[in-house]
């Protein structure tokens, strides 16, 4: 078939990849976001899809919105089979998803129903799941909500971040999706509707989201900081400032600290929260690079009986 990749950052280069090496597929253009400022010195770069596509020597679409007339003309003029996406990042109006002759198929990164928008992975890791996955679905107007054609399965480590967790099914749901390219040409894979129960919602997560609650039980402290790594990173305050925290250990013999309150041993910091204390791992104070917490809190001069989150 001849297909068009819509795809944007870096966990849709391994989809893409899957699909350039297929025989039976011609990836004739990719789609993806127009290129934006990045880094300290704001300079404008483009998409990782952007670029593994220029390698390729693939056409590259970077439309402002996916309804401009500019675009929807070029995509009828280059007339896809198919168009196959991950992560693009925006909402495809009826006017692209009529033209290409089997729709535009998406690889999602959860089991649906569960965990449709625009965070799956961090909310799966974040609720504590043990299996995820990710699923390939015909898009329809609706968030997530288009019929299925196949899954893949991923246990959730109890050690994982989200960051852990995408990477991994980046190059399973790569190998998925090339799968559902194959049976959409066939005609041996039929998309099967969402079941009406079961429906979770994984919304954006924001900085504020992502700011610890040290009254909360540690079990959810530990989801919460390994969810929001590596983006935006869990944090939470000391002395007025912002402390991104890395992934911590729990550590359940040691009850006796306060929400919040730091215990500050040679080479360790334990914190309390509303059941066992957790060990922090790596911390990244304020305008500073990412460092081990006992370094941090020698080199800052944290005492005993401080509390974060104040």
């Amino acid at each position: 078939m001849r297909l068009v990749f819509a795809g944007t950052p870096e966990v849709a280069v391994p989809a893409l990849d899957a699909l350039l090496a297929s025989d039976r597929h011609e990836v004739v253009a990719v789609v993806t976001r127009p290129d934006a400022t990045a880094g300290r010195g704001r300079k404008l770069l483009s998409s990782p899809v952007a670029l593994r596509a220029q390698e390729a020597g693939i056409e590259v679409l970077k439309p402002g919105r996916p309804r401009e007339p500019g675009f929807l003309e070029r995509l009828r003029q280059i007339a896809p089979d198919c168009c196959p996406v991950v992560a693009y990042g925006a909402l495809l109006p009826k006017a692209a998803l009529d033209i290409p002759v089997h729709g535009w198929v998406n690889l999602h990164f959860s089991l649906l129903p569960a965990w449709r928008g625009a965070a799956p992975v961090q909310h799966a890791v974040m609720a504590g799941d043990d299996i995820t996955g990710a699923s390939t679905f015909l898009i329809e107007e609706g968030l997530d909500s288009g019929p299925v054609y196949g899954v893949v399965t991923e246990d959730v480590r109890s050690d994982d971040t989200s960051g852990d967790l995408l990477n991994r099914l980046a190059h399973s749901g790569a190998r998925l999706l090339a799968a559902t390219m194959d049976g959409v040409q066939d005609g041996t894979l039929v998309a099967h509707p969402q079941p009406a129960d079961g429906i979770s919602l994984a919304p954006k997560i924001t900085v504020e989201d992502a700011a610890v609650d040290w009254a909360a039980p540690a079990l959810r402290v530990d989801r919460l900081v390994r969810g929001c790594a590596p983006a935006p990173g869990a944090w939470t305050l000391i002395h007025g400032e912002r402390l991104k925290l890395g992934p911590v250990r729990l550590v359940p013999e040691r009850g006796e600290l306060a929400p919040g309150e730091m215990a500050v041993a040679k080479n360790a910091v334990f914190v309390g929260t509303g059941s066992h204390a957790v060990e922090l791992g790596d911390v990244q104070p304020q305008g500073k690079k990412r460092m081990r917490a006992a370094d941090w809190a020698r080199g800052a001069r944290i005492a005993s009986g401080e509390r974060l989150g104040a």
